[in-house]
């Protein structure tokens, strides 16, 4: 479970270090990457911190995106310090944050379900009009 301390610090990471991201970085394996920190997470002695990220570039390049942010570490620290006067910051590890992905998936596959369903049941409508015709003709042939 996750104390207020936690919650607080890790709010305040994501919003600054979106920013700095956003802004300060520099690294040309991120200038087309729209890179997006969507959650932070604070271990309980606040000496680590997970930084999940997004970025706009194919998932080919997802490693390069990854390796620019940890190069970029140390600057991201400096300036943690410097703007939110933290007595620790955090280490800091960046993870890609693939909940839309799944999100995605999970969505598709709910949508062949349906389609499915809706297949079966247009099937199992038809299927008793087309026995009832077949019922008929076998009684005119009587």
């Amino acid at each position: 479970m996750t104390s207020r301390r936690q919650e607080r610090i890790a709010e305040v990471l994501t919003e600054e270090l979106g920013l700095l991201i956003g802004s300060e970085l520099t690294d040309p394996r991120l200038e087309d990457a729209m890179v997006t920190v969507t959650d932070v997470q604070v271990s309980a002695d606040l000496g680590n911190a997970r930084v999940f990220i997004q970025h706009a570039l194919p998932d080919s390049q997802t490693r390069h995106v990854l390796s620019a942010l940890q190069h970029s570490t140390t600057f991201l620290r400096r300036a943690l310090v410097e703007n939110l006067h933290l007595r620790v910051v955090p280490e800091l590890h960046f993870v890609v944050d693939d909940t839309e992905k799944r999100a995605s998936h999970v969505d598709d596959i709910l949508d062949q379900i349906a389609a499915e369903r809706k297949s079966a049941e247009r099937a199992a409508a038809q299927a008793p009009g087309q026995d009832h015709h077949a019922d008929a003709e076998q009684r005119e042939s009587e």
